[in-house]
This record gives structure tokens, sequence and C-alpha cells, in this order.
């Protein structure tokens, strides 16, 4: 065979430009150019609703070196970030952990987890969150029932409660913080209606953990997620969850397995050991990921919830005032129900939105949003997360506008 080999070689002659390598074909894309050059990032004030700039201790432990995912040294790491969790989440819950991937991960997590096929599923429908929500449930084939409400719009305890004796949901999804439209909707006594009416309680906090008070045990929350990127300071790509005893129950339950290993919760908390039980290989967490996750929860334990909540508070409400004095209107007009953390700002009348980010981020290296989903075009949006949360950084973004404002064309028609 190996003559056969050599001498159907020597027939097809030289080959000019192959390697000898254990290669078996040619190469047919090139190394690209891009690549060969330095990596350049820009270095911006990051005020969007997300990602926020890192916090530099969690920058720096983003340099270290990586170890193995299941090493005892690991399992540390994911214990403190377990307690840490707790902390920030106000709960004792024993399934709390981190998951692999943004906040719509995590959202997914618990709805795949928490419902089956014809399980009737109840929306907060206010922006773009909840129409998230919505799509992930019928895709599962449960009974979705949306709860509309305009763009900036929240929910009374007298509107969920029609709700849940209308459709007699098994599940109730709220966001505490639409970050779409800068909305942040009041939590109190939700939880215990949904208990009365034998409904379990999710609630988003992606945009508002750790610049606005949430306390999961005692305001009855049965499934609460977050994120990486917004307060904690800490890169994307990281979620954290928690779910009740009640919750656990309704996924013991089960009569189907999940439609994904990879969000399978007991799978998941067999891993993050939360069930007691030896650790079994689930999958390779970024390592790296969650030692920035670990020193931003530190830097909110060293700073303390309420003291964190109390910056924010004070900083929106600066930006507020700031914003009203160049003429600009706040897109949601009850103040009680402002988000501390995102500011949705209506568009200027004559103006193009794109024209006003854009300028802000050429002219003051500062980066701000439009709209999202059903604000789109509607709304700027400026973030104030995290050690971002400042009135030096008010003040910056508010003089970038000033400019903006008095640059950007206008179409007085």
């Amino acid at each position: 065979m190996f003559r056969v080999l050599a001498k159907a070689r020597a027939a097809l002659g030289p080959q000019v430009g192959w390697v000898q390598t254990m290669a078996s074909h040619r190469l047919l894309v090139p190394p690209p150019e891009a690549l060969r050059r330095p990596l350049s990032i820009p270095d911006r004030l990051l005020l969007t609703p997300g990602p926020s700039n890192l916090a530099p201790r969690v920058l720096e432990a983003g340099g270290l070196q990586a170890i193995g995912h299941m090493t005892k040294e690991m399992y540390q790491v994911m214990d403190e970030i377990k307690q840490g969790i707790q902390y920030v989440f106000q709960t004792h819950n024993p399934i709390t952990l981190a998951v692999s991937g943004s906040g719509n991960c995590a959202l997914e997590v618990a709805l795949f987890n928490l419902l089956e096929p014809g399980d009737s599923f109840l929306v907060g429908t206010n922006g773009m969150w909840g129409q998230q929500a919505l799509e992930i449930g019928q895709r599962i084939g449960a009974r979705v029932h949306p709860m509309i409400k305009e763009p900036g719009g929240h929910y009374t305890l007298q509107e969920v409660e029609e709700g849940l004796a209308r459709h007699k949901p098994v599940l109730l999804f709220l966001t505490h913080s639409e970050s779409s439209t800068g909305v942040m909707q009041p939590l109190d006594g939700y939880g215990q209606l949904c208990h009365r009416h034998q409904c379990l309680f999710l609630v988003d906090s992606v945009a508002s953990l750790g610049g606005v008070p949430i306390y999961m045990d005692q305001q009855g929350i049965d499934v609460l997620y977050s994120g990486s990127q917004k307060v904690l300071n800490c890169p994307p790509g990281t979620s954290l969850i928690s779910f009740s005893n009640k919750a656990k129950q309704k996924v013991d339950a089960r009569r189907t397995k999940p439609f994904s290993v990879f969000m399978d919760l007991k799978c998941l908390a067999n891993f993050w050991g939360c069930d007691d039980k030896p650790r079994a290989y689930h999958h390779t967490t970024s390592v790296i990921g969650l030692y920035s996750l670990r020193e931003s929860l530190a830097l909110m334990v060293e700073q303390g919830l309420e003291s964190s909540w109390q910056r924010h508070r004070e900083a929106s409400a600066y930006l507020h005032g700031r914003l009203q004095e160049l003429g600009l209107q706040l897109f949601v007009r009850d103040p009680a129900v402002r988000l501390p953390t995102v500011t949705a700002v209506a568009v200027p009348a004559g103006y193009d939105w794109r024209d006003i980010v854009s300028y802000v981020q050429d002219h003051f290296n500062i980066e701000i949003s439009g709209g999202l989903g059903p604000s789109m075009g509607k709304v700027l949006r400026i973030g104030l997360l995290g050690c971002n949360a400042t009135r030096k950084n008010v003040d910056l973004v508010i003089e970038a506008l000033k400019e903006a404002l008095r640059h950007c064309p206008r179409n007085k028609l």
C-alpha cells in the first residue's frame, strides 16, 4: 500500500506552496491580515444602560492566570460567588448560582425549568424584556398571557390580581428594571399576591441589582436573576440567579425534562455545589469571568448595599435635574417609578437621536444609547451604573448633550 501511495505522489510531481505537515488538504483561507495588527480598543466613558466601565480591581482580576474549572481552588471561588449573590439578592436560597451567559441566558434557565408545554404563563409586557419572556414562553409551548402596557408604564397590584384571577398562571414575570424605557416596577406585595393564587413570581433585575433596593426573600420573589455588566461593573457574559424552595418544588415535579441540557437547573445546581452531592462535570465555565465576578461582588460587600443604593439615588436625582435644566423631558413621568440606574429622555423634537449619540461619542468620548425595542426612536438612554454613578460623570454628559443640541442638525418643520 505504501508503494502505491509513493507512486501516486511521484506522479503528482512537486507541490509548490505545500508545507510538510500532517494536513491532508491545502489551506483555502489565508491568515487574516487584521489579526497581525495589535488590538486597539478606545478608552471611553460608558454611560449606556450597559455594559459599564470595569472597576479597576475587576479589570485586574481579568488578567490573572486561568486554573482548572473543577479544582478545589475554583470551587472555593464559586462558593464565594454564591455567598456574594445571596447578599446582593438578600436571600438564603441554597440554589443560588452564576450562569455562563448574559441575563437573557438566565431568563431562559428560569423559563426552561419552570414552564412545561401547556402551562399558563402571565407576562408583564411593558418593554423589551417582557417581550423577550413572552417569546421564550411561546417557544416552550406555554399558554402565554401578556399584560400589555405602553412603554413607560408599570403594573399595579390590582392589575396583576385581575390577571392572576383570570388566567390562573403557574408563573408571573415582571421586569423590576425595564432598561428599554427607564421604568422601575414596584415589587412590595406582588410576591405575596402571587402565592395567594398558587403562582410563582419571576423577576428580572438585570439593570437594577445593586442600584435599587431589592429583597428577594422578604418580597416573596421565587426566581430572581440579574447580569454582571451593569451596576456590578463586571465584564458581560455572566448572570446571577436564585430559586426559592417553592420554585425548586415546581422544577422537581416536572413531568418532562427541560428542553436544554446546558440550562437544566438540577445539573447546574449540582455543579455549583447547591445540592449536597458530589459535584459532577456540567460545562467548562469562564474561570476568568468568574474571577471578575467574585471581585465585583467583593467590592459591593465592602461598599455595602445601602450605600450603593443611596449613591445611585442621589446621582440619578442630580442627573434628572440637570436634564430638565436643558429643557429635556424625562420619558417616565412619575418620579416614584423612575429607575435610578437608567434614565430615559424623550428625543427632543426635530432631532435625530442617532446624530446626538454620535456627536457625544465622537466629540466627548462618552457612550450613551438610543431606545431599544418599543422605545426605539423615542428616547435617549443614560446609564449611571456602579462606579460610574457620580456627579462628575453627570456634569460630563450634560456638557456633551448641551453641545450636541447646539451643533446637531434640527428639523424645525
